[in-house]
């Protein structure tokens, strides 16, 4: 959510951040509303001390018998108690016409975010980790996986496409993946452990950005709430409308929680496979810092997910998204690519942003600095830790055999009881 204080402090740099990101100037537009319901709320503000005025002055009028200057006054009083309601309510639409307009916008990027309409344009910040070799042709998950467990087909039977159930071993380890995320990054990393609720309310999906504009792409239940499409929703949230001292900062939240997507704008990519699905599951972290302290949390969030990648012997590359390409709530954001060799490319697997002050705006998320009387919005950050799915993925792509089996990493081999091969059913 923007400041309109701001707005109207340098409506240039606020339609500038608007350009970069693709969109067209609305400074003049909100400007033009602000100005409109400030006018209304001087004129309600006149007319109530107006009548208040008028309401005095009739006791002395009063008292001095003087009649036609009562009635005067009374009259006046009348038709102020009538006109204000209506001036009143004009002011209140205009403020939500202004609000709904302001909830619509984007996050303006950091200057040091690459400007592009898409991912062609995303920088590549660093790569690490050497490339699988193979003495074979390495196969893509999707036709590997069905032996070891992966099964498509009653996925869809139960639920419908972009739905799998996983059996056997491979079930095993996609559960001790996700339990291993969660453990790294509370033991190594100091994330305290929630496990949140998995449907919301509205104001809830509002405060981090998914409502109003992206509501087609989640799951609603009959009675109004919404599943979660990432724990973010329930962990950012914690900290709304409330002010916190400042030395309880940072707070860092993870959480292992099914996430659900309606995938509404994703028709006719990935249709095949373990990687986009109306249900997964996500190891998600979220910090709630000062200003002063996002960027440090920025850079240490995104080389914590990096730290699971490595300990699992995955080549991954972190790249700087652009501005076309960039979440709404975000202000800069590093994707974690993992390598694929079955598909030959990368492809992302974590997600990690800095969204300064902007959902806190919307959640009236404060602190109060040491010493000082008025507050300040925290700034909030996010990102996977990683998603368990497509490490899955990862993990069945880059440890295959010939035969069809796979390696279990070396360091889970200890979370798998000592088992250190996948074999596929005969």
């Amino acid at each position: 959510m923007h400041d309109i204080r701001l707005i109207r402090d340098n409506p240039e740099a606020f339609d500038a951040g608007l350009a970069r990101r693709g969109l067209s100037p609305a400074a003049a537009t909100l400007l033009a509303l602000d100005e409109k319901r400030r006018a209304l709320i001087t004129q309600a503000q006149a007319g109530q001390a107006r009548r208040n005025e008028a309401s005095k002055a009739i006791g002395a009028a009063k008292a001095a018998k003087d009649e036609a200057a009562a009635a005067a006054l009374m009259a006046e009083v009348a038709e102020l108690k009538q006109k204000l309601p209506a001036i009143e309510a004009e002011e209140a639409a205009l403020g939500a016409e202004l609000d709904g307009l302001l909830a619509a916008i984007p996050n303006l990027p950091l200057a040091d975010v690459p400007d592009g309409a898409d991912e062609e344009a995303n920088a590549l910040v660093h790569q690490r980790g050497a490339l699988p070799v193979f003495d074979f042709a390495p196969r893509e998950h999707d036709a590997i996986g069905p032996a070891l467990g992966l099964d498509f087909e009653t996925g869809a039977l139960l639920a419908g496409t972009r739905f799998t159930l996983l059996r056997g071993p491979l079930a095993r380890l996609y559960r001790a993946l996700g339990q291993h995320m969660l453990t790294i990054l509370s033991r190594d990393h100091g994330y305290e452990q929630i496990v949140p609720p998995l449907m919301v309310r509205d104001e809830i999906m509002f405060g981090t950005g998914q409502l109003p504009k992206f509501a087609e792409d989640s799951f609603r239940t009959t009675d109004g709430r919404w599943l979660i499409p990432t724990a973010e929703v329930s962990l950012t949230n914690i900290v709304r409308e409330q002010i916190l001292p400042e030395g309880a900062l940072p707070m860092r939240f993870a959480a292992l929680t099914p996430c659900f997507r309606s995938e509404a704008g994703s028709a006719g990519r990935d249709t095949r496979g373990f990687i986009r699905q109306h249900q997964f599951d996500k190891c998600e972290m979220v910090s709630i810092v000062t200003p002063d302290q996002s960027e440090a949390e920025h850079e240490r969030m995104t080389a914590a997910a990096e730290g699971i990648l490595t300990g699992l012997g995955l080549p991954f590359r972190r790249m700087k998204l652009c501005t076309g390409d960039m979440g709404f709530s975000a202000a800069r954001t590093y994707d974690l690519e993992v390598w694929l060799p079955g598909q030959g490319r990368y492809r992302e697997i974590s997600s990690c942003s800095t969204c300064t002050d902007f959902q806190a705006r919307r959640m009236n998320a404060r602190y109060r600095p040491e010493g000082e009387k008025n507050t300040r919005f925290v700034h909030t950050l996010n990102g996977s830790g990683l998603a368990v799915g497509r490490t899955l993925v990862a993990v069945i792509e880059n440890y295959q055999n010939e035969d069809g089996s796979i390696t279990v990493p070396e360091a889970f081999v200890p979370h798998m009881d000592g088992v250190t091969r996948l074999e596929p059913a005969r």
